[in-house]
């Protein structure tokens, strides 16, 4: 077995029971507890990408990729909105510094939104006008800022491009300027909260817009100059990853269970089934082993082409080990893991929705 952390040795036992107390009601409610909400700015998760300048935490890659993985063991749907949100923080090293003094001065901020460039920004005055549509921003109940992406357009509506490819800005907007609307209907990332929203002629200043590029940062720091790409790539690899670490871990007592009832599974499928559960834990070990080394090296030379590559290449993998690995044991866990109210379902619908990102699809 590969010598690797449990995401379990990064969290106080007292957070994680908070966390899954309420993990049932908060997908009942379609969005995190109001106590799973407590921890998190008590520990200022949604700060953790954020400047020290503007009184974030800063993180390492490294740090942060320990801290959601074990965030999403804990729970799913807390772990994907801590880094969905804590990621939209990542956006600070690029904000016009008198804007994200601001944005950032409580420390409650949350900032969701979406990647699609599905808006568009016309060009007015000194700013833009916003209009647009966008789906699936999660934690946007509880966030307190909206980043999109639109493309810019003149005053007739026509596109700007540059080289013949549209010209494709990011803004970040009050929430109370964006309307939101129903629209996570999937089985899984229930407590997420990823629903749409439209804005409709809301006029920006042109300090609301910024470029997510190395040579656009404001801040100095070795963290806003690591590719976007790959930080992307690590994070929500990192989610899947706790997820089925956390589902093997369940699988622990599912199995026991099933083999001391001897009336409906025979030693011998007993022994298989135990058996099955360790071969997964060395495949997910093994795959976390040469994810956290790509990402080590990568963060030690963030200029290094090649260990980028691998950060691509090892989320995509260990995306894949995780989804397979939770499949591989999940018909052995009978009906306990088909039942909706169980911890077991939940996780292995939470793995199955939010392993479907387009980012982490293919290993190429």
């Amino acid at each position: 077995m590969s010598a690797i952390h449990h995401p379990s040795q990064l969290l106080d036992a007292a957070w994680v029971k908070q966390i899954r107390d309420n993990a049932a009601e908060a997908e009942a409610l379609g969005m995190l507890h109001p106590k799973q909400l407590e921890l998190v700015y008590q520990q200022q998760w949604f700060n953790m990408l954020v400047p020290e300048a503007y009184g974030g935490l800063q993180y390492s890659l490294p740090k942060l990729i320990e801290t959601e993985e074990a965030l999403s063991w804990a729970d799913g749907s807390l772990g994907w909105v801590v880094t969905l949100c804590s990621g939209a923080g990542f956006f600070g090293g690029f904000i016009v510094p008198e804007v994200a003094k601001e944005i950032f001065a409580d420390k409650k901020t949350c900032l969701a939104g979406s990647g699609a460039d599905t808006g568009t920004a016309t060009e007015h005055n000194n700013g833009f006008i916003i209009n647009g549509n966008w789906k699936y921003a999660s934690g946007v109940h509880h966030a307190t800022h909206i980043t999109i992406n639109c493309r810019i357009v003149n005053a007739k509506g026509t596109p700007l491009t540059v080289d013949s490819a549209p010209i494709i800005r990011s803004f970040v907007l009050d929430k109370a300027d964006v309307q939101l609307q129903s629209g996570w209907k999937y089985m899984g990332m229930v407590a997420t909260g990823s629903d749409a929203y439209t804005i409709d002629n809301v006029y920006v200043d042109k300090n609301c817009s910024f470029e997510i590029k190395p040579e656009a940062t404001v801040i100095d720091a070795t963290i806003y100059k690591y590719p976007f790409l790959q930080l992307a790539e690590a994070t929500l690899a990192a989610n899947l990853s706790g997820l089925a670490v956390n589902f093997v871990d369940l699988c622990q007592d599912a199995f026991e269970f099933k083999a001391t009832n001897l009336r409906r599974v025979s030693e011998a499928n007993a022994t298989l089934m135990m058996q099955e559960r360790e071969s997964a834990i060395i495949l997910l070990n093994d795959a976390r082993t040469a994810f956290y080394k790509a990402v080590n090296l990568s963060w030690k030379d963030i200029a290094n082409e090649k260990h980028l590559k691998d950060v691509s290449r090892t989320s995509r993998m260990l995306a894949r080990v995780a989804r397979e690995t939770v499949d591989g044991l999940y018909p052995y866990c009978g009906l306990l893991a088909a039942s909706p109210d169980t911890e077991l379902n939940r996780v292995w619908r939470d793995i199955h929705t939010a392993s479907q990102h387009a980012l982490l699809t293919f290993l190429e």
